[in-house]
């Protein structure tokens, strides 16, 4: 085990310390190792922490055996951003969990590299039409090689994991509990059925029993690493409401089922409608969509374009297509571009600005880009 994967997960057992805070103090120090012996000044450095805060840090941090934490998890599979495996969309998210605990198929994580997630939520009290779809999409979805994601709530969680399983299909079911519950304890068989294909993620240790907090902090997760969201239906103040207004926040496409203004389980499919988000019209139609979606590991094909540039334009390029090489993804974060070069904000955005109007890059949902595939004589 790494260092950095180590520190990662010793650092999510202070108080206080939360994975945005821990995501700053990594980009601060550079790596989690260095902080662990930062002094209480230098941590006030991160924003967020104040002199207090820094003090307590450093209290509890003291308290703390990294050989002690690592034994504790010995029985425990988990992933940290320190690991390649990683996923690399749940990274870039503003609040990525430090620590991702799994059981089943973790190579369905690298599989997210080929073969988009799409995750597809709602009520737990779904009516028939809302099952029927789900089931329809699901089977559809699985079919055509997509991965199927929810959270494997009752309703039409339960019933998408299902439909995409009884053809054959992949699927991630990310958990509020620690991944060694079932939550409801009625999907047991589901999930017993779901590990042998696929995957269960979460933020939680072993152990940790269902609370309301929980679902709220999951769905973020569900968001993450989905490369779209389909909302079947839901109440205005629905979990699934909140999936998508994440997922639409990291810059996901967000797709919803049209229902009736008598319904109140459509009551956010038809609010995200009247805020641009696109209506699902048929399995077909939606599947035109999605294959518009570029695979992740596209980036390995990426060649620059032959042309005379600018020194900043060019570094600019340049670096877009370094960090997608490197990460295997078609497209690099505005933050990471700006990391790379070190080049101010402001220049950078001027250059991605000039090169999208020479066509060389372009800009997808989650504020980040990739090279145009054109060659240039």
């Amino acid at each position: 085990m790494s260092d950095d994967r180590a520190f990662w997960l010793a650092w999510s057992k202070i108080p206080g310390v939360g994975a945005v805070l821990q995501k700053r103090i990594h980009t601060e120090f550079g790596s989690l190792k260095t902080a662990w012996t930062a002094a209480p000044e230098e941590l006030e450095t991160v924003e967020g922490i104040g002199q207090q805060s820094a003090i307590a840090i450093c209290q509890h941090r003291n308290k703390l055996n990294i050989d002690r934490i690592l034994k504790d998890h010995e029985s425990q599979n988990f992933l940290t951003p320190a690991d390649s495996d990683y996923p690399q969309l749940l990274a870039e998210i503003p609040d990525p969990p430090p620590v991702l605990y799994y059981r089943g198929q973790v190579e369905l994580i690298r599989e997210l590299d080929r073969q988009c997630g799409i995750a597809i939520v709602g009520t737990r009290e779904p009516s028939d039409y809302g099952r029927r779809w789900t089931r329809k999409l699901s089977t559809t979805l699985a079919q055509h090689g997509f991965i199927v994601l929810s959270g494997l709530a009752d309703g039409i969680d339960a019933e998408a994991h299902r439909s995409c399983l009884d053809v054959g299909g992949k699927t991630i079911a990310v958990l509020g509990t620690g991944v060694d519950l079932v939550y409801p304890a009625k999907n047991r068989r589901l999930y017993e059925q779901l590990l042998g294909t696929g995957l269960a993620l979460s933020e939680y240790p072993a152990g940790t029993q269902p609370d309301r907090t929980h679902f709220p902090r999951r769905n973020r997760i569900v968001a993450g690493l989905s490369r779209a969201v389909l909302v079947i239906e839901g109440s205005i103040k629905s979990g699934a409401l909140i999936t998508a207004n994440m997922a639409n926040e990291y810059g996901r496409d967000i797709y919803a089922l049209p229902g009736s203004l008598d319904n109140p389980r459509s009551a956010a499919c038809l609010s995200l409608i009247s805020r641009g988000a696109q209506i699902i019209l048929g399995e077909a139609e939606l599947m035109e969509h999605l294959g518009t979606i570029p695979k992740l590991d596209q980036a390995k094909q990426i060649s620059l374009p032959l042309i005379d540039l600018a020194p900043d334009l060019a570094q600019v390029l340049e670096t877009i297509s370094a960090i997608a090489q490197q990460s295997n993804y078609p497209s690099a974060s505005f933050d990471s571009i700006v990391q790379t070069t070190e080049m101010p904000t402001a220049t950078v955005s001027s250059s991605l600005l000039q090169l999208e109007l020479l066509g060389l890059i372009t800009q997808v949902p989650g504020m980040r880009y990739q090279i145009q595939e054109v060659t240039l004589q």
